[in-house]
Order: C-alpha cells, then sequence, then structure tokens
C-alpha cells in the first residue's frame, strides 16, 4: 500500500507534498475511516440484523417460491425507487456542499421531490391493480399499493438523510437508519411468530390478525410501518425546509441529474435484474422460476456483507469528494482511498468466503442451494466498490453524461448475459453477469477518468491485493477437494489460509501501514 510517508525527504517530483499537507492528507483519511465507520455501524448493523434475524427467520418460513416473490417485489420497488428519487439527493450535494447555496438548494430539491412523489404515488394508488397483473400477482393490488407508500415515504426522507451526510452529522444519520430496520424486524417476528404463539392459547385476535397464506403481505406491512416510523423521525430536518423555490436552480439540478438518473435505473438493473430475469426466463413454469428466484435471493443475502461495506463506502465518501474538491492535493486524497478500499474490499472477499460453511447456516435448509454463486456476487460487489472510486471523477468534473453511458454499458452486459445464460445456468447465470457488468463498469471508469481528470491509483496494489485473495480462495477449494477434511479441520485449515494472506499485507506494506497507524493514532 503506497500511502504517504511522513517523512519529507520522500516527497519528490509529481507527487511531492510536504510534511505538513502529509499529516493533512492522514488526517483526512482518518476523518474518512471514522465517518465510514459511522455510517457503517448503521448500514452493517442493521444488514446484520437483517441478516442474523431476517434471513434466518424468512428462508425457514418460505419455501423458494414464495421467497422469490418478496426477492421479486424488492427488485422492482428498487428500481422505482430510483425513478422516485431521479437522484436528487446526489444533486443536492453537488449544488448545496457551499455553505452560502445549502438552505436554496434544500429547500428546491425538497419540494421538488414533494411534488413528484405526490404525482407518482397517485398514479400507482390507480393503477394498482393493472400494475399487480403484469407482475403476475393480479389477485394482491394491495402489494403494489402498500409498496407506493413505502417507496413515497423513503423519497421523502431521502433529502433529509443526504443534509445529514452533508452537514457531517452520521451519528443522528445512524440512529435512524437503525431504527428502520429495527422496527421492520420487530413487526415481522410479531406477525411471524408473536401472533401464531397467541393463536396457539386462545387469542381470538391474533388469531384473526394473522393468516398463514398472508405471509408475504406481512413482510410488505412491516416495512410500510418502518418506513412511516423513520419519516415521522426526520420532521425536524423538515422544519429547517425555508419556504423557497428556486426555478433557476432547479432547471440546472435537473441537468444534473438527467444522466445520473440513467445511472441510477443502470445500477438497480445490474443488481437485481437477475430476480425478475430468472422469474421469467428459466423455463415455462412459473413455479419453479420463483424457485429459482427465491434460491438466488437467498444465496444474494449471503454477499450483503460485501455489499453493506460498500454502501457505508459510499454513503461516507460521496459527501467527502464533494467536501474535499477543491483541495491541491485532492487527487492524492482519492487515490488512498480506493487503495484503501480494495485491500479491505479484498480481507472481506477472502474472510468470507473462508468461512462459508459457518456462513451458510444462516439460511433455512431449503435454500442454501445457491451458495455456488456466492463467490461471484462477492467479487462483483467488490467491483462496484471500485467503480464507486472511479466514477467519481465524472460527478466532480460535472461530465455525468459519460456515466450515464457506463452505466448503460453495464446494463446491456447485465440483461444480454442473463438473457443468454439464465436458461442453461440457472441462478448462476446473475453471479456471472454482475461481476462482467462491474468489471466493465470500473474498468471504463478508470480509462475515462484518467484521459478527463487523471487520478494516479496504484493500480499494481490493488490488482495485487484482489488477485492474492482469489488465488487463497481458489488454493482453498482445490485443498478441500483433495482432502475433504472434515468441519473443524477444514475450519483450521482456512484458518491458516486467512493469517497467510494477513502476513503476506503485513509484510508488503509494513512500512507504510506503520506510517498509517502512527499518523490515525496521532
Amino acid at each position: 500500500m503506497s500511502f504517504v510517508r511522513l517523512r519529507p525527504k520522500h516527497f519528490r517530483g509529481r507527487c511531492a507534498i510536504d510534511f505538513y499537507l502529509a499529516l493533512q492528507l492522514m488526517s483526512l483519511l482518518k476523518k474518512l475511516a471514522g465517518e465510514t465507520a459511522i455510517y457503517g455501524t448503521s448500514s452493517i448493523l442493521s444488514r446484520l440484523l437483517n441478516f442474523v434475524i431476517l434471513t434466518p427467520l424468512l428462508t425457514r418460513e418460505f419455501e423458494e417460491g414464495g421467497y422469490g416473490i418478496v426477492s421479486d417485489l424488492y427488485a422492482w420497488a428498487a428500481l422505482l425507487m430510483v425513478l422516485f428519487t431521479y437522484r436528487m439527493e446526489t444533486t443536492f450535494f453537488r449544488f448545496g456542499n457551499r455553505k452560502e447555496d445549502l438552505e436554496r438548494s434544500y429547500a428546491t430539491a425538497s419540494f421538488s421531490l414533494i411534488a413528484s412523489t405526490s404525482v407518482f404515488l397517485t398514479l400507482f394508488w390507480v393503477l394498482a391493480p393493472e400494475v399487480a397483473a403484469w407482475l403476475q400477482y393480479p389477485d394482491h393490488p394491495e402489494y403494489v399499493r402498500w409498496f407506493a407508500l413505502i417507496i413515497a415515504f423513503d423519497t421523502l426522507a431521502a433529502i433529509p438523510f443526504a443534509r445529514l451526510r452533508l452537514e457531517n452529522r452520521p451519528i443522528y444519520f445512524a440512529v435512524v437508519k437503525t431504527l428502520n430496520i429495527v422496527v421492520n424486524i420487530a413487526f415481522i417476528y410479531f406477525f411471524f411468530r408473536v401472533c401464531p404463539w397467541l393463536s396457539e392459547r386462545g387469542y381470538e385476535w391474533a388469531s384473526a390478525l394473522f393468516r398463514e397464506e398472508y405471509k408475504v403481505g406481512y413482510v410488505v406491512i412491516s416495512n410500510l410501518i418502518a418506513s412511516t416510523s423513520v419519516l415521522l423521525l426526520l420532521i425536524p430536518e423538515y422544519r429547517k425546509l425555508r419556504w423557497q423555490f428556486d426555478g433557476v436552480l432547479w432547471r440546472r439540478m435537473m441537468r444534473y441529474a438527467a444522466p445520473l438518473i440513467i445511472v441510477g435505473i443502470a445500477g438497480v438493473i445490474n443488481q437485481l435484474v437477475g430476480i425478475p430475469m430468472l422469474k421469467r426466463f428459466a423455463s415455462d413454469d412459473l413455479n419453479y422460476n420463483l424457485a429459482m428466484a427465491g434460491t438466488y435471493g437467498a444465496a444474494a443475502k449471503l454477499a450483503v456483507l460485501m455489499n453493506l461495506f460498500t454502501q457505508a463506502f459510499n454513503y461516507a465518501a460521496e459527501p467527502f469528494f464533494f467536501r474535499h474538491s477543491e483541495r491541491e492535493d485532492k487527487a492524492t486524497v482519492y487515490a488512498q482511498v480506493g487503495q484503501g478500499f480494495a485491500l479491505v474490499g479484498s480481507l472481506a472477499f477472502l474472510g468470507i468466503m473462508l468461512y462459508m460453511d459457518i456462513v451458510k447456516y444462516y439460511l433455512g435448509e431449503d435454500l442454501r442451494g445457491g451458495i455456488g454463486v456466492v463467490p461471484l456476487l462477492l467479487l462483483a460487489y467488490l467491483m462496484l466498490g471500485l467503480y464507486y472510486n472511479f466514477s467519481i471523477w465524472y460527478k466532480l468534473a460535472d461530465r455525468t453524461g459519460i456515466g450515464g453511458y457506463i452505466a448503460v454499458g453495464g446494463s446491456i452486459i447485465t440483461i444480454s448475459l442473463n438473457y443468454w445464460l439464465i436458461p442453461e445456468q440457472e441462478y448462476m447465470a446473475p453471479g456471472w453477469a454482475a461481476l462482467a457488468c462491474y468489471t466493465f463498469m470500473a474498468g471504463i471508469s478508470y480509462w475515462t477518468g484518467q484521459r478527463y481528470y487523471p487520478i494516479h491509483y496504484p493500480i499494481g496494489r490493488m490488482l495485487t491485493y484482489i488477485l492474492v485473495a482469489v488465488g487463497l480462495y481458489g488454493l482453498s477449494v482445490y485443498t478441500e477437494s483433495a482432502l475433504q477434511p472434515d468441519f473443524w479441520p477444514g475450519l483450521a485449515l482456512n484458518t491458516i489460509f486467512m493469517l497467510v494472506y494477513l502476513t503476506f499485507i503485513a509484510l508488503l506494506e509494513r512500512e507504510q501501514l506503520r506510517q498509517l497507524v502512527s499518523a490515525f493514532k496521532g
């Protein structure tokens, strides 16, 4: 890890900065790490609660088909979330990052979303039967209406959350985000565990409230209650809203956001289109296809640990990059951040895969059949994180149109590979498609960035971290196949592989890590 050394004699040539600036750089990296940790605490804690409590519960309550319905609905909800918000939160970062512009940008963005959300919500409420029929759930238009409310409330929370991030208030952000998942889990547990328990003991209201055939509905209702709670907690942020709407600023914001909408839609397609495509193309049998979607959706939950790290990083990094976009040494800062992400992401990949024999038990037994796709998804999310690093240049340089082209290219790869591979490889196809897509997007973002907004990332070191981690995982798979050890000997052997990787990193980066630790302690 070629972190900037703290001895002035080492700063020479193009990358030369003095000792004071080096300390500033380490201070900034320390700040980003701290903010990522706090954002990560909310994101990781909420996802871990989801992973540790909800995933085992739901994958045991649902068969593959039922879990496929839940996964399918949430995939479409993620796409609609992009349309409802039209990336106004990122646009708010761009136009509200100066103190003198904050209130005007906050008001303009907020009123824009309030107006558009009202229109979208009305349309989905009225057209719910038609939308439900198109989704192949004609008997449940209420799913559409409830999800429309969930998306509307989450949209109205987007700009207040963005303001918390821009104002460096990660603790309040973390508390509200964590409460969201806690409330969601509490009500799902209430419906799936408490109500049946009370019903067995003669409580008629519990028997009336819980119906075995309506489990999908209880998942949606619990989410709706959680989203309502979050919006209520963010009302103080709306009280700061000034009654002003700048039409000229709004048009500038929309021009900036338009390519990002394409990026956002493409991002959802790249992450989640595999589930609805499995539902459509795995076979001619809808029930079988839903089972495949459920198998893949459950396996994707095991890759959530990498995804949540990537998301936590993105929460902290995006406003961080904008806040420090006018620094003279910004390119050095951005390069160090990218390198650090590659190292931690590689550790996460190897750690999850070496201990998959433990992690897999969080899924119900009927839904463990898809764990073969997990390494592909972990690497895909690692590439996604690198894409977040490499793509920041077009947001800073106001070249978001290029980002749109890159995202559309990734979507073409995703859709094409899924369509081509799903009939033969079924649930493995979305994993290969995601890895190919994000590798392409990270690579092309890096290449275009070097042309328009050069940032000298230490690509050699970053690739070394990833390739060595993948190589050790491959060696672990080969050793397990050859020796076929029992559970505990296999776990001990994988621990040795993990220690080998940690030792390799320590030897490779011993001087730089020592300096980094010293700087962070300071």
